[in-house]
């Protein structure tokens, strides 16, 4: 980062001047120039002061150009109303961090909280608010404290302290922000949202934060505001409350019932509003006291990326929303190293970041873990990093590039912040630096990549309200034939490890955008359930009469967004319905592929038209399961009435023939199912990504197309090591280099 560094002395003091870094879907910018963020998580009130400049001269000696750093609300204000920075031991010594960074020609992102968590008593806030004020906790449904230190978030007391929090740390902090020409490039507000409900049992029920009981509250003006008439509410709720301030949060208890859904899909979708009004006020906070930055928020990992969407959609400030990208952090978890099916969980994180409008960012990419066993091993470390790559991260900060002592009093893990990473407590340099390095000298080298965008085959769908129905607990389907949150599961385990395992090279589209409907060669899967927004029916419709093609399993939906009865695509489509198989035994013929294994659910189709050409039939009862047609309007669709989990090659076989059907054209062919592979591209470079996750050596032949090809290149044959990426550059003159 040198070249976009300046120095110039004044008589006061060394000031430095950093150009702001921009940022749009593709990935980020700094001027003219596109550049990959590559970050460390380096806590100054952990590190020695002393050996600050040294590991910060390592990490750019990697490729390193900026860095991450908590500011632990806990540390800076012990006293309620007593304030300590500076200092010559470094604790408390932001100021000099952010200068010595200057100096190093280092951007930082800066993580003033409210909260910060790691592994910080109280989660970073301070001990005497947690402890002093019981009114701030968040309570769940029974009106119980979840959590000494889990507050309720909008609380208005907790807001109050906030404010003199960020009245002391942002004026410090805004001296050095990029626009008065220092290295603070981007601001976090508060750290992984919600994590600290739902982490220990229930989202946050605070009777005062809620105003329950209040005509003006925010739960009785959610509810007032979505449905406008207490009688349309108590019609759909099945209930007869005078009014709204007299609603009640639902009991979170497993329930069938379309009423009881919609109480807790509402209350779900208004915790999801909490969070962004929160997101609004800390940012409003941060920049009444000197934060000119853009802003930037982690999501806690793939699953919870979906919980933000109202926030993009509302926040008033340029801001980044990224996610964590942990594979492992004890053995809880359900892998040790990247497997296959973290690496579904991590395409869907990086597309769904992308579809919001963000350069896909991992702001904690695992730089070691909080357990030192399992281990992180500088082997699966690199596979790790790499298959987010493939997948379209565009930058990254590694949590943490290095450690040190807790503050006596302060850590809940030991006396030392480890974490297994790259530089160790005591400045010592590891077998992991060397692959971090290895990667940002990688990165450096081919800056290009940043601006590769995948090339894909077929796109699927994305509609956010799947994900968020596995959060608030929709498992029970009543008269429904299947769920929203059956529907995600079945993308992940279905459709994307078919896809990725057939070569398919599937992407992402946002359902409720229109900006895709403008593709209409490329096959489009949409995975559906009995429940599907209106606007997106009626979208599908559009994009059918444009001249789209369309993939629809495994049912044909019944009801809207607000579980009322709907069925705007279904009437398009000759009226077609799909109807449960309740037969224990089915053979299911497919597109040719006979006796396709039926580890899954089957529905029949019915009320099909006369032209439509029966594409899947069960032999036993020789009923129909898919059928293809052209509707008169335009457009080309394929039905198929069938749910998988990936387990046999038919799988494979059975979904290339499908979407070959609506006009596929392979990208890539790889001769091994059991390596994945993505290809990526820019102007008449690309990046071919070869992935075996799994335990076992494998052996693979790949052939290629690139948008710049007229056909496919032969890449030949490749040996991969278990849990290993291969990278390999292509260019317009067909000259393959290997990368890592």
């Amino acid at each position: 980062m040198e070249k976009y560094y300046k120095k110039k002395r004044t008589s006061e003091k060394l000031t430095t001047t950093f150009p702001p870094i921009t940022f749009d879907n593709t990935c980020y910018r700094i001027g003219e120039k596109a550049v990959y963020l590559y970050s460390g998580e380096f806590h100054y009130f952990r590190v020695p002061k002393k050996d600050w400049r040294r590991r910060m001269k390592l990490f750019k000696e990697a490729g390193g150009n900026c860095l991450a750093t908590y500011i632990p609300w806990l540390i800076h204000e012990p006293t309620e109303g007593h304030f300590k920075f500076g200092g010559k031991t470094g604790t408390h010594d932001v100021e000099g961090f952010l200068e010595t960074a200057a100096e190093e020609g280092l951007y930082v992102i800066a993580r003033p909280g409210p909260y910060q968590y790691s592994e910080l008593l109280y989660d970073g806030l301070p001990r005497w608010l947690c402890e002093n004020y019981p009114e701030l906790h968040a309570h769940n449904i029974k009106g119980k404290m979840i959590r000494q230190s889990s507050i309720s978030y909008l609380h208005p007391l907790f807001l109050e302290k906030v404010e003199r929090w960020f009245a002391a740390i942002c004026p410090l902090l805004s001296r050095w922000t990029v626009s008065k020409g220092g290295p603070l490039a981007f601001t976090q507000f508060d750290n992984e949202m919600g994590g600290i409900h739902i982490w220990f049992g229930s989202l946050d029920y605070n009777a005062k934060t809620l105003g329950l009981s209040d005509p003006m509250g925010r739960f009785p003006k959610f509810l007032e505001n979505r449905y406008r008439e207490i009688s349309r509410l108590n019609k759909l709720y099945e209930t007869t409350f005078a009014d709204f301030a007299s609603v009640l949060p639902p009991v979170p208890l497993p329930t069938s019932r379309l009423a009881e859904i919609r109480r807790m899909k509402d209350f779900f979708n208004f915790y999801q509003s909490m969070l962004a009004e929160y997101a609004n006020i800390l940012c409003s906070l941060m920049q009444q006291y000197g934060i000119d930055t853009p802003f930037v928020h982690n999501s806690a990992g793939p699953s919870m990326n979906a919980w933000f969407k109202p926030m993009v959609d509302s926040i008033r400030y340029p801001f980044i929303l990224g996610s964590d990208h942990y594979y492992t952090l004890g053995q809880e978890w359900g892998q040790n190293n990247p497997t296959p099916q973290h690496a579904t969980q991590i395409f869907t994180s990086m597309e769904m970041l992308r579809v919001m409008g963000m350069p896909p960012t991992v702001f904690e990419l695992p730089g070691g873990s909080l357990s030192d066993w399992p281990p992180i091993t500088p082997h699966d470390a690199k596979a790790c990093y790499l298959m987010n790559i493939a997948f379209g991260m565009k930058a990254s900060n590694f949590y943490i590039f290095t450690g040190g002592p807790n503050i006596p009093g302060t850590g809940t893990t030991s006396d030392i912040y480890d974490y297994g990473a790259a530089i160790g407590p005591r400045g010592e340099i590891r077998p992991l630096y060397k692959i971090q390095k290895d990667l940002g000298l990688f990165l450096k080298k081919n800056s290009w990549l940043v601006e590769a965008e995948h090339e894909t085959g077929v796109r699927v769908g994305l509609d956010f309200d799947m994900p968020i129905a596995e959060n608030y607990g929709w498992e029970a389907r009543g008269e429904l034939a299947i769920t929203p949150a059956d529907s995600w599961r079945f993308i992940h385990r279905g459709i994307l490890s078919t896809a990725f395992c057939a070569s398919l090279s599937p992407t992402f589209v946002d359902l409720s955008k229109e900006s895709w409907m403008e593709d209409l060669g490329t096959p489009l899967i949409v995975v559906t359930s009995a429940v599907m927004a209106r606007p997106i029916q009626e979208q599908l419709v559009r994009f059918l009469k444009n001249g789209g093609r369309l993939l629809l399993l495994p049912v044909m939906p019944t009801h809207d967004e607000n579980l009322e009865p709907c069925t705007v695509l279904s009437d398009h489509l000759n009226g077609v319905i799909t109807v449960r198989n309740h037969s224990q035994f089915t053979r299911v013929t497919v597109a040719g592929v006979a006796n396709v294994y039926m580890n899954g659910e089957v529905f029949f189709l019915e009320n099909l038209p006369s032209d439509a050409k029966i594409v899947g039939i069960d032999e036993i009862s020789g009923r129909t399961l898919a059928a293809q047609w052209k509707p008169k309007d335009g457009g080309e669709v394929l039905i198929m009435g069938f749910r998988w989990l990936h387990a046999k090659r038919e799988h494979e076989l059975m979904l290339i023939s499908l979407v070959k059907n609506l006009g596929f054209k392979a990208k890539v062919i790889c001769s091994n199912p059991n390596i994945w592979v993505t290809l990526r591209t820019t102007g008449k470079q690309s990046a071919l990504f070869l992935m075996n996750l799994l335990s076992a050596p494998m052996e693979t032949r790949v052939k290629c197309r690139p948008a710049w090809s007229k056909k496919m290149i032969d890449t030949k044959n490749h040996k991969l090591e278990p849990m290993s990426v291969k990278v390999i550059l292509l260019s317009e003159n067909h000259k393959l280099r290997y990368g890592l």
